[in-house]
């Protein structure tokens, strides 16, 4: 049934345009008349006045559905538009319309509040959480749909509805997205480079298929005893965590170069006579694999790194489980990848990460990486259309390990024959988890200590590349902690040997 379905596909695949004399007049249209618009393949269900709030500016908001799943939501400013279009990605495997996401990651009222016309989708469907695979299960078009269709379609749909209630085009049109985001983000870049003239792509899952089978499949088994229970508890967390920044760490706390960080599990087995505050022959075996990475009986890498020195202070969330009895988030989301998204015909609920053969599996994930994956380094589409990318990674990002992210640069280098840093900016964060997300203290900054978006404006408005930004670290109650500059890659933040550590004054590109 799911080879018919991919012929089938491409039949669905029509740009979203208003047709003539159904609904675009000469001039700009009122809010409520946009639902009455007949654009080909969407439904349109709605479009509201919101008056002017403490936290959003009034705007139009439009509600509708790319045929045949991809909910939108539209919002449209009804004074002091910029003149520019932002979109916004969505996490994990997306499922609700999370409109209302605050902060930056995958988030569109961001821009709203700075006068964009701005929308964000679902992925094309619906979803108990972003950990919800279900929705899967032998259905091919939605797995397109969130593979790769959900955003161009939307960005088609938004820029017909900008252009009839405003009378006039975008100027500029940007998208930003983390993780699963970030992956649409790059993807967006390499197959649908008309799309956006500047794009934010943060923490890509750039090889799904492999990061969220092989590499989450390996953690697992690492991890898991003959008797089915977790060899490494979180209560060996904190030991590691400050091993790591004992002997890797700055002033501040942060492993600036987790590849160059030599701590060796081996050095906290337990010595004769000792029984805590060290680690088991086992439980080390799991941290060697951990970072290490996954591979096959002949020893070859299947996914480039493993978790990175310095990720440990967010592995409760990740890897380890949350106090008192907080589940481990890659487990339950590579499980449902697994059964229902990974393989070109699902296994269903009864697979199991321990089922995945590190000989056998690999190659199969070929056909679903077809569809989802974002490892194309060609992007001289979106470079000769003046495209900007800007591309963000924590190096403490246990989830989406940034090593595959710095190998995509260099093969993007390769692939151009030379240097890409007049279309492509890569920036690599220290101490930072995945996306910058504020759940958990960490030694690096959340998503607030940074702005991409405005370092991305002055690159596609001026002319003014991003060879540095400034990442800011606050406590709990907004106090600053330290400053330091975000080097564009391959520069890295250096000491300048004088002045406050904690002043990013202090600190120079090189």
């Amino acid at each position: 049934m799911k080879r018919i379905l991919v012929r089938l596909v491409p039949l669905t695949i029509v740009a979203a345009t208003i047709v003539p004399g159904a609904g675009h007049a000469q001039t700009p249209l009122a809010c409520e008349s946009l639902a009455g618009l007949k654009i080909d393949n969407v439904n349109l269900l709605s479009a509201t006045k919101v008056t002017q709030s403490t936290d959003l500016p009034s705007h139009c908001r439009v509600l509708g559905v790319v045929r045949p799943a991809i909910n939108f939501d539209i919002r449209l400013p009804a004074q002091n538009w910029n003149g520019k279009f932002f979109m916004a990605g969505c996490g994990g495997f997306c499922g609700t319309l999370d409109s209302d996401r605050v902060g930056f990651t995958n988030a569109m009222n961001y821009a709203l509040r700075r006068n964009y016309a701005v929308s964000t989708m679902d992925a094309g469907h619906w979803g108990l959480s972003v950990l919800d695979g279900r929705w899967a299960y032998n259905n091919r078009i939605a797995e397109i749909d969130w593979g790769s269709r959900a955003v161009t379609e939307t960005a088609k749909v938004t820029k017909a509805i900008i252009r009839a209630f405003y009378d006039e085009p975008q100027k500029k049109s940007y998208f930003a997205g983390c993780s699963t985001g970030g992956r649409m983000a790059a993807l967006e870049a390499q197959r649908y480079p008309d799309d956006f003239d500047g794009i934010i792509s943060g923490a890509p899952a750039l090889d799904y298929t492999g990061l969220v089978a092989t590499h989450f499949a390996w953690l697992v088994q690492a991890n898991t005893g003959p008797d089915g229970k977790d060899i490494l508890t979180k209560a060996k967390v904190p030991l590691i965590r400050d091993a790591v920044a004992n002997q890797c760490g700055d002033a501040t706390g942060l492993v600036v170069d987790p590849a160059a960080c030599t701590f060796k599990p081996a050095s906290l087995i337990c010595k004769a006579g000792q029984n805590s505050e060290c680690l088991s022959a086992a439980e080390a075996a799991v941290l060697e694999k951990w970072y290490a990475g996954p591979k096959n009986s002949r020893g070859e890498q299947l996914y480039p790194g493993g978790l990175p020195k310095g990720s440990e202070p967010y592995w409760p969330l990740w890897v380890t489980g949350l106090e008192p009895a907080g589940g481990k988030l890659i487990y339950s989301f590579g499980l449902d990848f697994l059964r229902y998204m990974a393989f070109q015909d699902d296994p269903g609920e009864r697979y199991r990460a321990a089922d995945f053969d590190f000989e056998k599996d690999p190659p199969r994930l070929a056909f679903m990486a077809a569809i989802y994956n974002a490892m194309n380094p060609d992007l001289s589409r979106f470079k000769a259309r003046g495209g900007k990318l800007l591309m963000y990674h924590g190096l403490a990002d246990p989830i989406v390990t940034p090593q595959n992210t710095l190998d995509y640069y260099a093969t993007a280098e390769k692939a151009a024959g030379g240097s890409v840093a007049d279309h492509f900016r890569l920036f690599m964060i220290p101490g930072m988890d995945h996306c910058g997300i504020p759940a958990q203290a960490g030694p690096g900054i959340t998503e607030a200590g940074f702005d991409p978006l405005s370092a991305l404006e002055k690159w596609a408005e001026d002319g003014v590349a991003p060879d540095s930004m400034l990442a800011t670290k606050t406590d709990k109650d907004g106090k600053v902690l330290w400053t330091r500059p975000l080097c564009a890659f391959p520069k890295k933040a250096t000491y300048s040997g004088t002045g406050e550590i904690k002043d990013a004054g202090s600190f120079r590109c090189e």
